[in-house]
Formats: structure tokens, sequence, C-alpha cells
């Protein structure tokens, strides 16, 4: 059958917009068919993919607002890029308003579906694997909106990325829920982005089920009220495989949640169990910066009200085990490096998490103080309460 015959264009809907249905089914030539689609696709248009198993070659790109993708499920459509030649991506998304949900990603050269400078995207029911498992040469992310704006990842299931499942970078108004993140280096990653709700979650068998951080020398930075809440947080033991030279790369096998050089972060209400490391750890960014409007410190961070169950009775960092020793043989819940200043600065009295459980300071003091010099001193719990207002996606925003 030759390829174009394949694709079918269906008008499904007299809408007066004159949105039509574009069916898509895999064949003799996947990567022109199903590019061509997403090329002749017009604003309310719905993409359908068939059932079965696309074999591209290359990635794919979306420019088109408005537009929706949509798979007969994960398990069902599969987009395949284990002959992919070229790099990058497997599904780039530069347009806003766009739905992606029902189908899954599989073996891309790069990340699995980026999705750059969008308003209103929603990223549905997918699932983006390499299935070879852990490996420094997959992907960095699965999930990746970036640069971007009403975010919604939703009942989607990412496995072994060489960085983070789901990514969210340098963008505001987010929401992360109810998604399956296992075998990545980090989970859920929440980067230089401002107002985000991760909740539902189920991070296991990562290197680092939760992450919450602030980056210099990136186009946006002083990430922001970010609320981690009702996740499960469990068995996060998989060895970092992240490249060399990777700031994930210093994630250390075995943690539960970790926020660094970010502010106003509140962690409640989560299963946090499993983790050989720690619970949660609260850390300064530790690397040479020049950016001066940088401000490597974690800031205003409460914990509280979380189910805690065995953790941290084997840290992988640096000093760990000596410092489990000195504390009975494991560490407190909450470990914070006791960071409250950076350069010439002057003590930031906002640095010191609030939390309702057991904490342990490293008193490193200054930022870039190497865990060698700790004095590390008990914190006794004290009160803490969310102060976060929920994150509200606008009533336009795509929806399956």
């Amino acid at each position: 059958m030759h390829a174009k015959a394949l694709l079918v264009f269906l008008l499904v809907s007299a809408s007066p917009s004159g949105a039509k249905t574009i069916a898509v089914a895999p064949g003799d030539n996947d990567q022109e068919t199903l590019q061509t689609a997403l090329i002749e696709a017009e604003p309310g248009d719905v993409i359908e993919l068939a059932a079965g198993t696309f074999r591209l070659t290359n990635g794919l790109s979306l420019d088109v607002a408005g537009v929706t993708v949509r798979g007969a499920g994960p398990d069902k459509t599969v987009l395949s890029f284990k002959g992919q030649t070229g790099a990058g991506e497997g599904l780039l998304v530069t347009s806003d308003r766009v739905l992606l949900t029902g189908f899954a990603v599989e073996d891309t050269k790069g990340d699995g579906i980026k999705a750059k400078g969008v308003d209103r995207i929603t990223m549905d029911n997918l699932r983006v694997v390499w299935t070879r498992g852990p490996h420094k040469d997959n992907g960095a992310y699965g999930l990746y909106p970036v640069e971007a704006t009403n975010v919604l990842v939703q009942n989607s299931e990412v496995i072994a990325c060489s960085d983070a499942g789901v990514y969210v970078g340098q963008s505001e108004t987010i929401v992360v829920r109810n998604n399956r993140v296992s075998f990545n280096v980090a989970g859920i990653e929440i980067e230089n982005s401002k107002h985000a709700d991760v909740y539902g979650n189920l991070a296991h068998h990562n290197t680092g089920g939760i992450l919450v951080f602030d980056l210099p020398n990136l186009p946006k930075m002083g990430g922001h009220s970010t609320r981690i809440f009702s996740n499960t947080v469990v068995d996060n033991d998989t060895p970092n495989f992240a490249p060399p030279g990777n700031i994930v790369a210093e994630v250390p096998q075995g943690l539960g949640i970790m926020v660094m050089a970010n502010e106003n972060v509140e962690v409640s209400g989560n299963r946090i169990e499993g983790n050989r490391t720690a619970a949660v750890m609260v850390v300064s960014y530790t690397r040479p910066f020049e950016d001066a409007s940088y401000n490597p410190l974690a800031r205003n961070v409460r914990i509280f009200g979380n189910s805690l169950g065995r953790n941290g009775w084997d840290p992988k960092f640096p000093g760990g085990a000596a410092l489990a020793a000195a504390l009975g043989g494991g560490l407190p819940p909450v470990m914070w490096d006791g960071v409250t200043r950076f350069g010439d600065k002057a003590d930031d009295g906002t640095t010191t998490p609030a939390s309702d459980v057991p904490m342990v300071s490293l008193g490193l003091g200054v930022a870039g103080t190497p865990p060698t010099k700790a004095q590390p001193t008990s914190v006794a719990p004290a009160g803490a309460s969310g102060t976060l207002a929920a994150v509200v996606l606008p009533a336009d925003q795509p929806m399956p």
C-alpha cells in the first residue's frame, strides 16, 4: 500500500471553524506520513493516531496552534524512534494550545517530547520509555516543557531518562499530577520555574524522586512558589547514570525529595519511605557562578504533614556514612546543609527550613563549603504550615 494512501482525511465535525479529524495509521513510510499530518493540520484539528507502531527515522515537529494529537492509548499507539538517525527530540512542539494524549514515545536519541516557548500545553496519558533501561546515552528528558506558560502534565509514565522523567524548566503556572516515573535519574524536576503544583505522582526506583532546582546562567532564574504534596516517593534506589558534568549527576542514590537554591517551596502530605540517603534534603547550589542576580540559597522551605517511613539509613554522599554513624545510625527525616550566605553576603534569615519533624543541619555556613567541614547539629521540630495558593490553569487549557 502506498504510504500516502494511509493518510486519510475525515471530516467529522461541522463546527463553524471547520476543524477536522486527520486519521493516520502506521504503514511503510511513517516518517513522511506522520510529519505531513503535523504540517497540514490547521487550528482546531485532531490528528488521530491509530493503534500500532509507527517506525520513525527522525524527529517530528508541530508548529500549528490549537491542535490535538490523540492516540489509541499509550499501550496501543507507539511512536518508535529506535531507528532514529538524526539527533534531537522525538516530538517538538512550538505552538500554543496543544493537547497530546494517548500514545507512547520510545527510544528517542534525545528528549522524548519537548514543548518550547508555548502557552497552554497539555500532556496527558502518555508514555515515554527507553526500552534498554537506565543508560547514560538515553535522552535527558521524557516530558519536557520549557520556557512555557500554563503547563499541565498528567496521567503519564516516564521510564529511564538520563536526567529527569518529567522536567519543567523556565516556565510558569504549572501542574504536574498523577504521573508515574521510575528508573530515571530524577523522577520529576521543576527547574527555574514559578508557581508549580506537583501532586498525586508516584516516584519510585529513580536515583532521586522529586527535585526543585534553580540554576544560574539560564535565561530565566529566580524559581519560586512550588507545592509538592500528596505524592508517593518510595524506594528510589537506581544508581546515578547521568552523564558526567550534568548537574543531576551529583544527586545521590536513594534521595526522596530535594530542594536546591529555590524559594518558597512546600513539601507536605507526601508518603516518603525506602530512600536510603534521605527523605528530604534542602541544600544550596555549590558550583562557581558569575551571575550577580543569582541566589544559590534555598529560602523559605516548609516541610510538614508527610508520612515518613524508613529513610536515611545509608546516605550516599561524601561523608554520609560518618554523619549517619554520628547521628546514631541514620539521618533524621530532613537534612539541611546549613548554608546561610554566599560570597560576601550577610546571613540570610530565611534559609532555615521550617519542619514539623527532626532535622539535621550540617552547619556549612557559606555556599561552596565542602561536606568535610560539616559541623552537624540537630534541629528540633518546629511549626510549619502552608502559605502558597493553589495553581490555577486558564479555563481554556486543552483537556482530553
